[in-house]
C-alpha cells in the first residue's frame, strides 16, 4: 500500500466471545449478533478511524490507530439486549494522508446517517472529532438545514490548536472554522479540562469562540451542579449534538492506555452520570470515542471502559 493510500475493510474474523447456548435468545451479545455495514438502513453501527498520524503531529505517543480494533474485542463480549440490527461498517485507515482520510470518514459517516442509522464511532486518535463533525454537518445541511448543531466533548484537553495542518490538537479549531465557513453557529462545550494542561494562547482562544467550559476540579461527586447545568444549556441551545469523548478525560488509573493521561481526570460513574443526561435529549445525532493507545493500555483497562462507554452510546435509539 502507497503512503497518503487509505482502506475500508470489515474484518468479521475480530467478533468472537461467549456463546450460552442454554441460556435461550435472550443471551445474545454483540458478537452474535453483528453484522458487516452495506447500507442498511434503521440500525445501530459502528465505525473505526485508524489513525495516530495527528497524534504524532501533535506531539504525542503514537499508537492510537490500534484502537479500533482494541474497542471492537473488548466489546464483542458484552451482552447486546437492544431489538436494534448492529453493524460493523469497518475502519478508515490513514498513513500519512491525515486530511484525505478526514475526508473519506466524513462521507462514511454522512453515508450512514443518511440511512437512518444511529452512528458510534471509534478511534484512534482526537483527529477523529473533524473526520466525525464533518459528516454530520454534510448529513445535518442535507436533511435539516435549518437546524441547529453543537457539540460536547469530554476531554481534558481543549483541542483548539491552530496549527497550519491537521493533528489530534486542533480537530475543534477545525469545527469552528467550517461553521464559519457554512455560516453556521459554532456550539461547543468541553468538560472535564485541566487548567493545567491547556495554555492560555488555547483558554483566549476558547473565550473568543464562546466555548463553555467546565474544568475537572469542578466536577465532583458532592457538587455537579456546575456539571449538570452545562450539559442542559448545550442540550438545550441546539436541535442536534455531535457527543465525542477522549479517554484522557479520565484518571489514569481508569485510563491508562492514551497518549496523555489525567493526573486528575473525571471519575468513571461521573462521567456516565453527564452521558446519560445527553444521551436522554434523543437529540445526539453522531457519537465517537477518541485517544485508546493498547500499546499503553496495562491488561485491557482502557479498553474495557471505551468498550463500556460505546456500549452506553450504542443503546441511545
Amino acid at each position: 500500500m502507497k503512503k497518503g493510500e487509505q482502506e475500508q475493510a470489515i474484518n468479521m474474523d475480530i467478533w468472537h466471545g461467549r456463546v450460552d447456548l442454554g441460556e435461550g435468545t435472550k443471551a445474545k451479545r454483540w458478537h452474535q449478533v453483528i453484522a458487516p455495514y452495506q447500507g442498511q438502513k434503521e440500525g445501530t453501527t459502528i465505525i473505526g478511524f485508524a489513525s495516530d498520524e495527528g497524534v504524532k503531529r501533535n506531539q504525542g505517543r503514537v499508537g492510537a490507530k490500534e484502537g479500533p480494533v482494541a474497542i471492537r474485542k473488548a466489546v464483542a463480549n458484552l451482552a447486546w439486549s437492544s431489538e436494534r440490527s448492529l453493524y460493523d461498517a469497518g475502519d478508515i485507515h490513514t498513513y500519512q494522508d491525515l486530511e484525505e482520510s478526514q475526508a473519506q470518514f466524513a462521507t462514511k459517516v454522512c453515508d450512514i446517517l443518511d440511512n437512518d442509522n444511529t452512528l458510534s464511532a471509534i478511534g484512534g486518535g482526537h483527529e477523529i472529532g473533524y473526520a466525525s463533525f464533518s459528516g454530520f454537518v454534510q448529513h445535518i445541511s442535507k436533511h435539516h438545514p435549518k437546524a441547529k448543531v453543537g457539540i460536547i466533548n469530554f476531554d481534558a484537553h481543549l483541542d483548539l490548536r491552530e496549527d497550519q495542518q491537521a493533528t489530534s490538537g486542533t480537530p475543534f479549531y477545525q469545527c469552528a472554522k467550517l461553521c464559519e465557513t457554512l455560516n453556521m453557529p459554532f456550539h461547543y462545550t468541553c468538560l472535564g479540562v485541566s487548567k493545567y494542561n491547556n495554555t492560555e494562547a488555547l483558554f483566549e482562544r476558547a473565550e473568543r469562540l464562546n466555548t463553555r467550559i467546565v474544568f475537572d476540579e469542578d466536577i465532583n461527586s458532592w457538587d455537579l451542579s456546575a456539571y449538570e447545568k452545562a450539559i442542559n444549556k448545550a442540550i438545550d441551545e441546539v436541535d442536534y449534538l455531535y457527543l465525542t469523548i477522549c479517554l484522557d478525560v479520565l484518571p489514569a488509573y481508569v485510563a491508562p492506555g492514551v497518549s496523555a493521561p489525567a493526573s486528575r481526570g473525571v471519575e468513571l460513574p461521573i462521567l456516565e452520570h453527564g452521558l446519560k443526561q445527553i444521551l436522554n435529549s434523543n437529540k445526539v445525532k453522531m457519537a465517537d470515542i477518541a485517544e485508546l493507545n493498547p500499546e499503553l493500555d496495562k491488561d485491557n483497562i482502557t479498553a474495557k471502559v471505551a468498550a463500556r462507554l460505546l456500549s452506553l452510546m450504542a443503546s441511545r435509539k
